[in-house]
């Protein structure tokens, strides 16, 4: 029951923050996507390398077990994946993640992407024992699969670049990613 009350606690936290950063507005992620409006942008990067520094700062200190790191593998149909999801998210103006979070604000038009992921996700279904005989290629893993790109204390998962301490990488990327979220402007296009 206390995993429960902590999802619900997390999840409508993270559903809070979508929506008072404008990420359940579509007009919002399309001016995004179109280089118009960069507001998204800059709360992505900041909130990636904040989150990433966070994470290892906190492994470093043992308050989060390295063994609470779980890396998925890579594999060529990640790719053919992210551009359907690329396509979609660019029609449709939303993700999953913030289509959940525009129901629940009110947004009706977010029921269709909703209804659009599962029927993605139920053709999926269906056609994974013909893409796995027809396409095997698609699940061809790349770089080993379930690796990572420096040490991170969980011995599942090999680095990349051996020896490199986890919080190093996770420094270099905040530094890069809010630096990067300073200094991006508002928008490099106008409308």
């Amino acid at each position: 029951m206390e995993k429960i009350i902590l999802a619900i606690l997390v999840g409508g936290s993270f559903g809070f923050i979508l929506h008072k950063v404008g990420a359940t507005n579509p007009n919002k992620i399309v001016g995004f996507l179109r280089l118009t409006d960069l507001h998204l942008a800059k709360v992505i990067l900041f909130a990636i390398g904040f989150s990433s520094l966070l994470l290892f700062i906190l492994m470093a200190v043992g308050v989060i077990s390295p063994m609470h790191i779980s890396v998925k593998a890579s594999y060529a149909g990640v790719i053919v994946g992210g551009a359907i999801f690329g396509i979609g998210f660019g029609l449709g103006g939303y993700c999953p993640g913030t289509t959940l979070a525009a129901l629940g604000s009110g947004r009706k038009d977010s029921i269709f992407m909703i209804l659009g992921g599962l029927v993605g996700a139920w053709a999926y279904v269906l056609a994974y024992g013909w893409l796995t005989e027809s396409m095997p290629w698609l699940f061809d893993k790349i770089a080993g699969g379930n690796v990572s790109l420096a040490v991170t204390g969980n011995e599942s998962y090999p680095a990349l670049i051996d020896g490199m301490p986890g919080i190093v990488v996770a420094g270099v990327i905040a530094l890069l990613f809010m630096g990067g979220a300073f200094l991006l402007p508002n928008k490099f296009r106008s409308n």
